[in-house]
């Protein structure tokens, strides 16, 4: 299937790294992945090759292996059999620090230290950067202001993280991950805990760092309609496989979201940017009512 670029939220083109004169990202890709815990198999026999320079939602229900395949794209996880490939050679057969200078991961729910200041997490993300010969340097102290300008978080820079509200604390997690400056940047929930504001300017600020920078973004969002909006690739996952995936008007379908998430649906084009819009029928809603529960 021939595949086109989304265009940005705001209708203009993508941005390519050839458009920002950046060098072009590494590749990623999953060969015949097969990832379990334990005895129990999530994800099974899944190829993928994640568009470079795109900006990529993986959708599905919960429990269906989205989370698990990021951790598994960022040397989180290691495959039962089968790859995952950065630039062509296994990512976990290269150094850790290799990696960590070319692929970010923002996990779910993540845990700060007790007593960890907003601007020493951020900081963190810069630990890739330094060697014995290359301590924190005046490059370093701008990529962690730009990244807390970036997120909105610079008057909160001297508060610890532990003190936060759950939307301050994830734009702090954010920022760390901004501050790492990978070409390649995985986001798992990454509007989680924040109200529709902040959402929103969370995923202005990825397709920021997409248009301007060139970067690789994979991001798993929950929101189908953001989903289409934000994503230049949309790939639709179920029990641990990949059902369909590119651009949003030829994956986000009726018949797909029933499929996936067995919910019954309207897809129109969003009148602001044309992508798909889904609207949810549900059981008192736009159908045949669905019969009600048995009562003694």
């Amino acid at each position: 299937m021939a595949e086109t670029a989304s265009p940005a939220p705001d209708g203009s083109a993508p941005a390519t790294p050839a458009d920002s004169g950046t060098p072009a990202p590494p590749t990623l890709r999953a060969e015949r992945l097969r990832l379990t815990y334990g005895e129990r198999v999530v994800v099974d026999g899944l190829d993928l090759v994640v568009p470079p320079g795109k900006i990529s939602v993986i959708v599905g229900a919960n429990a269906c292996g989205k989370s698990t395949l990021l951790r598994a794209l960022a040397r989180l996880l290691n495959p039962a059999s089968g790859s995952v490939q950065l630039d062509g050679r296994a990512i976990h057969t290269l150094p850790t620090r290799q990696v960590a200078r070319q692929v970010g991961i923002l996990p779910q729910a993540p845990v700060a230290p007790e007593g960890l200041t907003v601007i020493d997490l951020v900081g963190r993300g810069r630990a890739p950067h330094q060697t014995w010969w290359r301590q924190w340097s005046a490059a370093d102290e701008a990529a962690v202001s730009a990244a807390l300008a970036a997120t909105g978080i610079t008057e909160l820079a001297d508060r610890p993280v532990d003190e936060l509200s759950g939307g301050q604390r994830q734009r702090a997690w954010i920022a760390m991950a901004v501050a790492q400056q990978t070409p390649v940047l995985l986001l798992d929930e990454p509007t989680t805990f924040l109200d529709l504001s902040h959402q929103i300017d969370v995923l202005d600020l990825v397709v920021d760092l997409n248009r301007r920078d060139g970067r690789t973004v994979v991001m798993v969002l929950h929101d189908l309609n953001q989903a289409c909006r934000y994503a230049d690739h949309v790939i639709a996952m179920k029990a641990g496989r990949i059902v369909a995936q590119g651009v949003p008007a030829e994956v986000i379908t009726a018949d797909l979201v029933a499929e996936v998430f067995d919910v019954r649906c309207t897809v129109t084009a969003d009148p602001l940017t044309g992508t798909p819009l889904v609207i949810p029928t549900g059981r008192h809603h736009g159908g045949p009512a669905a019969p009600s529960p048995a009562t003694d």
